[in-house]
């Protein structure tokens, strides 16, 4: 293409996909064959860290390109502050009428942050303290808690049909927007973000893909028992969510309909695709595939989020842009969501962010730009006070990651830290931190970690949120505020097969 004409971007960004669970990353058993070819025809990224391993604070920050303790976004209960420019605003700002379908996990009454348009919104109350329909049969299986394991299998979650019409959507989109080019001639540019809740459970996927893994699922490579655990948060974590000992048989289950999710979530993938190629558009548009954060899937004997093992923290990252991205690249820089978004915007000739510490890697998989000097650097954090174990200060915790080189620090507030050496023992299995011969690599770590981010300024903000929280949350169940966008969930659409 001329890079003189300004490309369409559909950026699909799902939830909770491990990125080691898909064919192009390695795995033998996932059938992803939509998601390979964009990686056999563009570029795919080897080391992407997600900025916290749950929902929202990662989704902000993706669309700030901030940092939680820059946008105080550390919880699922926190409000963005609308006056912080996004992802959208900036494409908007280029003269792109950002359009969005589907996920985004916005809390509270703005839920655009810069979109001119919401096809598709999410499937909970717009408002802390909304009312929720609740999942039926699968209460309580969306996680972090031992039930997710044990209602697992066969069967049907909502977030399945919410994603369907989050396909159904984008497909009329991009067929109206066919149609339109060829009746009228133009050439307007279209910024399309498409969000899935799929992966994320329930562990519940229908038959006819459960059925693909069930018999051939493997245990977890790793699963370390309770008794190998040495760190006190990840032990207090496991006896909190009730996984100090699971059984093979739950363990297999679950473990089948994850990657059955996953291979649904390729095929509606290679719905939107044909739709895309169907309306000769692909030839000019950008496509991004990443995930908000990954799922331990039983690995460290750990499920769910909410840590920093790779499964976890890591996210898959795929770009696609015939003429621009040369095929079959593998990207071993370490990178960020944050330079995602900042990449996004170079590529779409956007201003940037102005108070965004993201990069724009284009440069390395693309002559479109100067290649950059590139620091292989990635920070995460997690500050939690909800779902959280009661081992220090009632039931709070404020943590943060560092990737570095080779180099992982962990950092929890009055416990001991964690320190892997990536390229040597790529599964951490070997904690360093208190090796000898790592005390120099573990304080420079430290010092870098702890620079920018101070953990009792954190938990001096979140205190004041807890507080305003309290407030919107009962106005919210008094007032009942009307959802402005919101897809009507409903329990029935959760069902397991053979429930007894």
């Amino acid at each position: 293409m001329s890079t003189n004409q300004r490309p369409n971007l559909l950026y699909i960004h799902t939830d909770q996909h491990n990125p080691y669970v898909v064919g192009c990353y390695g795995d033998p058993l996932v059938q992803t064959p939509n998601l390979d070819r964009l990686a056999a025809n563009g570029a795919l990224f080897e080391n992407t860290y997600c900025t916290s391993p749950i929902c929202v604070p990662s989704r902000m920050s993706m669309l700030t390109g901030l940092h939680p303790y820059q946008n105080e976004v550390w919880t699922n209960s926190h409000v963005l502050d609308s006056g912080i420019p996004t992802l959208a605003h900036a494409m908007g700002a280029a003269n792109y009428r950002p359009v969005i379908i589907g996920r985004m996990h916005l809390v509270g009454p703005d839920q655009l942050h810069g979109y001119a348009e919401r096809l598709v919104g999410d499937h909970g109350p717009n408002y802390i303290g909304g009312g929720d329909a609740g999942r039926g049969v699968l209460d309580g299986t969306a996680g972090p808690d031992r039930i997710s394991l044990v209602k697992s299998g066969a069967g049907q979650s909502a977030y399945q049909v919410h994603d369907e019409y989050v396909v159904a959507a984008t497909v009329d989109y991009l067929n109206r927007f066919g149609v339109e080019k060829k009746s009228t001639g133009k050439l307007a540019p279209f910024s399309l973000t498409v969000g899935f809740m799929l992966p994320h459970p329930p562990y519940v996927a229908r038959q006819e893909d459960f059925a693909i893994y069930a018999a051939q699922m493997t245990m977890p490579k790793k699963p370390v028992p309770f008794d190998q655990v040495k760190h006190p948060f990840l032990r207090a974590w496991r006896e909190h969510t009730g996984i100090v000992e699971v059984p093979d048989a739950e363990i297999l289950r679950s473990r089948a309909a994850y990657w059955a999710l996953v291979h649904r979530v390729d095929i509606m993938i290679g719905q939107i695709l044909h739709a895309l190629e169907a309306n000769d558009l692909a030839k000019n548009t950008l496509i991004v595939y990443t995930s908000d954060h990954g799922d331990m899937e039983g690995e460290h004997g750990l499920w769910w989020k909410h840590v920093f093992h790779e499964e976890s923290v890591k996210v898959p990252l795929i770009l696609n842009w015939p003429g621009v991205i040369e095929g079959g690249q593998r990207c071993t820089e370490v990178v960020s969501a944050l330079d995602v978004n900042a990449t996004l915007l170079d590529a779409l000739d956007a201003p940037s962010l102005p108070n965004s510490p993201g990069r724009s890697f284009l440069g390395l998989i693309s002559d479109l730009r100067t290649p950059p000097v590139w620091e292989n650097i990635a920070f995460s954090e997690y500050c939690a006070d909800e779902y959280v174990p009661q081992i220090i200060d009632n039931g709070k915790t404020y943590q943060r990651m560092l990737r570095q080189g080779d180099w992982k620090l962990v950092y929890y507030q009055d416990l001991a830290p964690q320190l892997f050496n990536l390229n040597e023992d790529p599964g951490e299995l070997v904690d360093r931190a208190q090796d000898p011969t790592c005390q120099a690599v573990r304080e420079q770590l430290l010092a870098r970690l702890l620079a920018d981010w101070d953990p009792a300024a954190v938990a001096a903000k979140m205190a004041t949120k807890r507080a305003d929280n309290a407030v919107l949350r009962a106005w919210a169940r008094q007032t009942h505020p009307p959802d402005q966008h919101r897809w009507n969930l409903r329990p029935e659409m959760n069902f397991l097969d053979n429930q007894e």
